[in-house]
């Protein structure tokens, strides 16, 4: 068998300065990682202007119906698949506009499949069963930079048409070219190549910031508040009517409840209801009108 690559250049594999956290008791161990933690915010915040470059692109094509798609192996591929799981329930958005594609499938995301990273061919076929085409985006994520299966994903992405970008937590190979490079540079970890610690924690900032930005522009926000929900359990039944008695105050709990239930559960025609005067259809066009932007729909 011949020898593996050698990525002693990698800034992920580096050994870090504080040393042999072995020596450490649990509690000198946490002061630890937290002031280790410090980095992985740093570097996001100054990755600002690529990861508000790439969200804006993003936004265009998303409109045009495009989607986005993660690609990783390993904790950059779980995060993927997290990120994009937890859009549906938060911005109602529809499952197949944010999809999470991890090396191994999901088997990968409970048991280690690590070997399937070094296949530069094994995401093209997810990629052709997505049907992947120019309206849209396929994000690596690697946070070593060099993982075959993800840079080999990107390329055969943008073969594809794609818009393409890598989100790494050290540098790319020259050859990687992506649309759009989103450099997390955080560094040697305390467990000396165990991005799973503060890469892992910028990362998801990083998935964070970009979808929550991508769904506040698509109108599924307004002010701070979550207003593209429907109350399909109890807990979100709350949250409607909450947020419906605190913007619309001349409703009571009961009133805000008889309203939802007018909107057929759906929070956003319920404010618009409660605001104009309207009825539900009326509200439903004024929303459809505005593109689903509700600030839009109220004025």
């Amino acid at each position: 068998m011949s020898l593996p690559p050698d990525r002693a250049h990698v800034t992920t594999e580096h050994r870090h300065v504080r040393g042999a956290i072995d020596a450490l008791s649990a509690s000198e161990f946490l002061e630890a990682i937290l002031d280790d933690q410090d980095a992985a915010v740093l570097a996001v915040r100054k990755a600002n202007a690529s990861i508000a470059a790439f969200t804006e692109q993003l936004v265009v094509r998303f409109r045009e119906g495009g989607r986005l798609i993660y690609l990783g192996a390993g904790t950059s591929g779980r995060l993927g698949v997290l990120d994009a799981s937890e859009c549906p329930p938060t911005f109602n958005a529809d499952p197949g506009q944010i999809i999470g594609v991890i090396a191994g499938g999901d088997a990968a995301l409970r048991r280690s499949s690590e070997a399937r990273e070094d296949d530069p061919s094994g995401a093209h076929e997810s990629l052709h069963e997505l049907s992947v085409g120019p309206k849209d985006t396929v994000l690596g994520i690697a946070a070593g930079g060099t993982t075959p299966w993800v840079l080999g994903g990107v390329e055969e992405a943008a073969r594809l048409g794609a818009m393409t970008g890598l989100l790494t937590c050290a540098q790319v190979p020259e050859s990687a070219r992506p649309d759009h490079h989103i450099l997390l540079d955080t560094g040697a970890e305390l467990l000396t190549g165990s991005t799973r610690l503060k890469a892992g924690t910028a990362t998801k900032i990083a998935l964070n910031a970009i979808t929550t930005s991508l769904f506040i522009q698509l109108g599924k926000v307004y002010e701070n508040l979550m207003v593209d929900l429907r109350a399909t359990n109890e807990k979100l039944h709350d949250r409607c009517l909450r947020i419906l008695c605190e913007l619309c105050p001349q409703l009571n709990r009961d009133s805000a409840d008889q309203l939802l239930q007018e909107a057929d559960g759906d929070l956003k025609v319920a404010i618009v209801m409660a605001s104009t005067g309207q009825g539900q259809s009326e509200s439903e066009h004024r929303i459809a009108k505005a593109h689903g932007d509700l600030r839009q729909a109220l004025i």
